[in-house]
């Protein structure tokens, strides 16, 4: 299965470890650089304007809460963890199309 995809973020652990988390996104879902966000939490998080509006949707907020917290069930990014050196000779940046193979492996114990 050969799927394509823009990246999204590139992301390193701060105790020092030797590996770099880099996320995709489907190109359709994917905000380019010149978009602004409506909001400023991110798309999962909802904003009310008053108390009333929050009391009248506060069970459908309760009923997202997953995606609050980033947890979007089929839409969330998948996320790769490479070796720096892995990284370095990808030489991908934010933003670069990408193609993902995915393959079966078959073992033939013969």
């Amino acid at each position: 299965m050969k799927k394509e995809f823009i990246v999204a973020k590139i992301e390193a652990l701060t105790d020092g470890s030797p590996y770099i988390y880099v996320s995709f996104k489907d190109p359709n879902e994917y905000l380019k650089s010149g978009d602004k966000q409506m909001n400023p939490f991110g798309p999962n998080v909802m904003a009310f304007t008053s108390p009333e509006d929050l009391m009248k949707n506060l069970p459908k907020a309760m009923s997202n809460i997953t995606n609050m917290f980033g947890g979007g069930g089929m839409s969330d990014s998948p996320t790769f963890k490479v070796s720096m050196r892995e990284y370095e000779e990808l030489k991908i940046k934010v933003g670069d199309k990408v193609v993902i193979d995915i393959q079966k492996y078959e073992q033939n114990d013969t």
